[in-house]
This record gives structure tokens, sequence and C-alpha cells, in this order.
């Protein structure tokens, strides 16, 4: 199984960026698709948004407004659009997948089945 993240970048306080995570080896649409960020020094966090194996999008409130997860099962890629970035959003932004029945937002990183590398993402003017 791998989870590849990419999209990571620059980006000035209020711009956007789209990161895409490209898995292989498990059947997509059996999994919950979580996307974290860990920043330096801070605790690990759940995930910013859940993209279930079905329902509605889990968003954490932070990003809610402000990011969209979605997901493509045909070409087995998740992405994540960022917009109206801020200094806080700097972090190493992770994919996840978890074979649970139901998806738990207190869930981190580690506890999902697989995840990838992380791609940094910075904010700042």
């Amino acid at each position: 199984v791998q989870l590849v993240e990419s999209g990571g970048g620059f980006v000035q306080p209020g711009g956007s960026l789209r990161l895409s995570c490209k898995i292989s080896g498990l059947t997509l649409y059996e999994y919950h698709i979580g996307w974290f960020r860990q920043a330096p020094g801070k605790e690990r966090e759940g995930a910013s948004c859940i993209v279930p194996a079905h329902g509605p999008t889990y968003y954490e409130d932070s990003v809610k407004d402000r990011f969209n997860c979605s997901r493509d099962d045909a070409t087995s890629t998740v992405h994540l659009q960022m917009n109206s970035l801020r200094p806080e959003d700097t972090a190493v932004y992770y994919c996840a997948a978890d074979a649970s029945r139901y998806y738990n937002s207190r869930k981190t990183l580690y506890e999902y089945d697989f995840w990838g590398q992380g791609t940094q993402v910075t904010v700042s003017s």
C-alpha cells in the first residue's frame, strides 16, 4: 500500500493550495481517507477533514468553510483544496486510510491503517 502526497509549497496568507494524495494497493472505496497536519512543537491532532467511505465529509472547525476534501475513486486520488490560508495552517500535511466500519474524528494519524510521508505547506508573508 502506498499513499503519496503532493502539491505542498509556500504560499502567502489568503492564498490557496491544492494537495493530492495518490493511493495504490488498496480498494479506495472501502476506506475512510483523512487529511492530517502536524506542525512543529504541536501535539498530534485529529483529522482536519475525513472523506468517509459513505456519507458526508467531516471538517474540523478550524478548516470548515476554507478547506474542501474530495475523493476520486476512479483514479484512487484524494484532494485537499485549501483556501484563505493562514500562517497557523503551516504544517506537514498527511493523508491516511482507515478501514474501520465507522470513522472516528478523534483518531490521530498513526491510528489509521496506512499513511503517507507528508508534504510541507508553509503560509507566510
